[in-house]
């Protein structure tokens, strides 16, 4: 099993480092004309930015010092956004590049053609001058026809690249659009018809996203004068020492029914039972394997699967094994793969985050691999599964193609 698992990790090395090369090549050796400054400068920033990169990811899992990991933090975590668009930009230019390079070419042609068809003066020469002797100026010294091309699609690749992830970020740090979606419920009664729960995923406050972004997500979810909240894990990225003061603006949190909490992978990356006594100081309600009755409908939520390793995984039977089930259930579980115990236990609606919706481009596509549904409603039996992609970001603060939100879930009753 090491073995499988150590060639695995040199693959992927491998296929790192050639992508990386790849980059290298096409931005900076294809676009000078010989080794030099520039070729070295680029060396250098592709290099570092993966060390800052390794180095940010490896401080926070590790629990690196609070300061040192908000230190490689933003460089780090932008580098790999940037690097992934990049490469996709260096990509695309492949399908670009022959193309500029024939239009030029047939420019070229014209241009001699038409050279060809000027007749040629016979007028006699002018008398020889003072400066008749000095050589006449020539055209300015121009890149060659392939370097010009590389120049163009190389600079064309990292601007779009930049500005992409420019655009991702201030996206993310403007915080979260407030998305509203109905959802019917067939034993819901006529007089919840209405009823809004306000569903908050994936904050991931950590050493980038901080303080002042929770204070946004807060003003946010008020904003919206939810009857209930109900924060369904990811809640940050580091423990309760480093990032209490950053979460202490969720204090605020305010909704007729309450605000619940259940936990996500990266809380059993944080210190979960910590994490759970800080948001109760808080005023949230933990839902650990649990059940509450509200007056029209019973509010379950069940631990995240990562508990498993510590002995806190979810357990539907003690959250719903006893309840009527003759009321409608809204269940909160971070991860959609949870939908099918969620079937089977009779429950009404499920409230997930986890997937960011694929958070950059193309993460859509890979997340669908991994998950029932990547953000959305849809149902399942007579299950429904509404998956947020959640209010913040993990890793870069950037988001491409995955807008951060808030949904407003207003609960309808058929019976209305």
């Amino acid at each position: 099993m090491v073995i499988v698992l150590a060639l695995v990790a040199l693959v992927l090395v491998g296929v790192l480092v050639a992508a990386n090369w790849y980059v290298w090549r096409r931005l900076f050796r294809d676009t000078t004309r010989r080794a030099g400054g520039v070729r070295r400068a680029g060396a250098v920033l592709i290099a570092g930015g993966w060390l800052l990169a390794v180095g940010a990811l490896v401080a926070e899992r590790t629990g690196a010092p609070f300061w040192l990991q908000r230190i490689l933090g933003w460089p780090g975590f932008l580098w790999l956004a940037l690097s992934i668009y990049l490469l996709l930009g260096v990509l695309a230019g492949e399908a670009v590049r022959p193309l500029l390079r024939r239009y030029l070419e047939r420019r070229a042609a014209v241009s001699e053609e038409s050279v060809a068809r000027t007749p040629v003066s016979t007028a006699p020469a002018p008398a020889p001058g003072p400066a008749a002797d000095d050589p006449a100026p020539g055209p300015l010294t121009v890149p060659s026809r392939r370097l010009f091309v590389s120049r163009v699609v190389g600079g064309a690749a990292a601007a779009v690249a930049v500005g992409t992830v420019g655009y991702g970020t201030y996206g993310v740090l403007n915080g979260p659009t407030v998305k509203r979606v109905t959802v019917p419920l067939a034993k819901l009664p006529r007089a919840a018809h209405g009823f809004r729960i306000a569903v908050v995923s994936d904050i991931h406050l950590g050493p980038v996203l901080g303080r002042g972004f929770a204070q946004k997500v807060v003003d946010t979810v008020n904003g919206t004068q939810p009857d209930l909240i109900a924060v369904v894990g990811d809640l940050v990225d580091g423990s309760v020492k480093d990032l209490g003061p950053a979460a202490a603006p969720l204090a605020r949190l305010s909704a007729r029914h309450g605000t619940y909490f259940v936990t996500g992978n990266h809380e059993y990356f944080s210190g979960a039972e910590q994490w759970v006594d800080e948001v109760r100081r808080l005023g949230l309600l933990p839902l650990e394997n649990a059940r509450t009755e509200l007056p029209h409908f019973d509010l379950a939520g069940v631990n995240d699967i990562s508990g498993e390793s510590e002995g806190q995984g979810p357990d539907y039977d003690r959250a719903l094994g006893d309840r009527d089930r003759a009321r409608a259930c809204v269940l909160l579980a971070h991860q959609p793969v949870m939908i099918h115990d969620a079937v089977e236990h009779g429950v009404d609606l499920q409230l997930s985050g986890h997937t960011h919706g694929g958070q950059l481009w193309p993460g859509p596509l890979l997340a669908a691999a991994a998950n029932p549904t990547v953000a959305g409603l849809e149902r399942y039996g007579d299950t429904q599964l509404y998956v947020s992609r959640g209010a913040g970001a993990w890793g870069p603060p950037t988001r491409v193609g995955a807008e951060s939100d808030i949904t407003v879930i207003e609960l309808a009753s058929r019976q209305s």
